[in-house]
C-alpha cells in the first residue's frame, strides 16, 4: 500500500497513468469485436468493457490510496466526501467503441477539495496521452501542448459530438453559436477537448454530461492554457448541470457565453 506520509508523497500522474493502462488492457482486447450491448437506466449503451475497464482501476485505487474517493460511470461511488476523489470514464463514447470508431476514451480526473488537481485522456487506439495538471501545464506523450491563440468567433473552429445531445433551445444556441464561427465539425467524444488543448480546435460546446464526462477534460483544457465552464461561466465540479464549454481563450469564451446567454438556467 502507498504511504500519504510527507516522506513518501504519492506520484499522482504516475498513477493515473497506471490507471489508464489497465483500462486500455480490457477495453482494447474486446474493441472491434461482437460485444453483447446493453442499455442502462437512461438508455445508454454499456458494455463489458467498460465494466471491466473501471473495476480495474477502482481495485488500483482501493490497493493504492484506500483513503481517496471514487466516482464512477458505472460501479458508483464511495467515500465522495474525501479530501481526494478520483473520477473515472472507463470509456468516454462508447458509441464510438461499439460502431468501431477509434475516437472513444479512458478520462480520469484527480478531484482535491472540490478542485481538479490532475485530469488524463488516454485514447488507447490513436496512441494519445493527454494530461493537465493546475498550474503545470498538459502534455500529450510528453509533449508540451498549448490552445490556440484564438481571440474571435469569426475565426473560430467549433466542435461537438452530436446535434442529438441538445434539447431544442440549447441546440437553437449552439446553432447560432457554431454558424457564427468559421468552421464546425461533430463527432469526437472527449477528442474535442484533446483537440483544443493541442491547438487544433478552439471551442466545444457541449450538454447532458455528468462529472465523469467532464472532470477529466478540466485538468487538460485548463493545462493548455484555455479555459472551460459550465454556459454560465462558472467553474465547473462534480455537481455541475452538465452544460461545458471550453474556449481556447478568455476572449473567444467570452463571445462565446455571450451568445448562449439566452438559454434558461438550468438545476445541477
Amino acid at each position: 500500500m502507498a504511504s500519504t506520509s510527507p516522506a513518501s508523497p504519492i506520484d499522482f500522474p504516475a498513477l493515473a497513468g497506471q490507471l489508464a493502462d489497465l483500462a486500455a488492457a480490457h477495453s482494447l482486447r474486446t474493441f472491434r469485436t461482437a460485444l453483447e450491448v446493453d442499455l442502462k437506466a437512461d438508455a445508454s449503451p454499456v458494455t463489458i468493457a467498460d465494466r471491466a475497464a473501471e473495476a480495474a482501476m477502482r481495485a488500483r485505487l482501493e490497493a493504492e490510496v484506500p483513503m481517496h474517493g471514487i466516482l464512477g460511470e458505472e460501479h458508483g461511488r464511495v467515500r465522495i466526501d474525501a479530501e481526494h476523489v478520483w473520477v473515472l470514464d472507463p470509456i468516454d463514447g462508447t458509441k464510438s467503441f461499439i460502431t468501431g470508431s477509434p475516437l472513444w476514451g479512458t478520462l480520469i480526473a484527480l478531484v482535491h477539495g472540490g478542485r481538479v488537481e490532475l485530469g488524463l485522456i488516454d485514447m488507447p487506439v490513436l496512441g494519445e496521452r493527454w494530461i493537465g495538471q493546475a498550474g503545470r501545464g498538459a502534455r500529450c506523450n510528453e509533449r508540451v501542448v498549448h490552445a490556440s491563440g484564438c481571440t474571435m468567433l469569426a475565426q473560430a473552429r467549433i466542435v461537438t459530438t452530436s446535434p442529438d445531445a441538445f434539447a431544442a433551445d440549447e441546440w437553437a444556441a449552439y446553432d447560432a453559436l457554431s454558424k457564427a464561427c468559421a468552421m464546425r465539425r461533430f463527432g469526437g467524444d472527449c477528442y474535442g477537448y484533446a483537440q483544443l488543448a493541442g491547438g487544433h480546435v478552439d471551442l466545444v460546446a457541449e450538454c447532458q454530461l455528468q462529472p465523469y464526462d467532464y472532470m477529466a477534460l478540466v485538468g487538460v483544457v485548463e493545462g493548455a492554457g484555455g479555459v472551460i465552464t459550465d454556459w454560465r461561466g462558472r467553474a465547473l465540479h462534480i455537481g455541475s448541470n452538465g452544460r461545458v464549454l471550453a474556449a481556447a481563450t478568455p476572449a473567444l469564451h467570452a463571445q462565446a457565453l455571450a451568445l448562449l446567454a439566452g438559454v434558461p438556467d438550468v438545476a445541477a
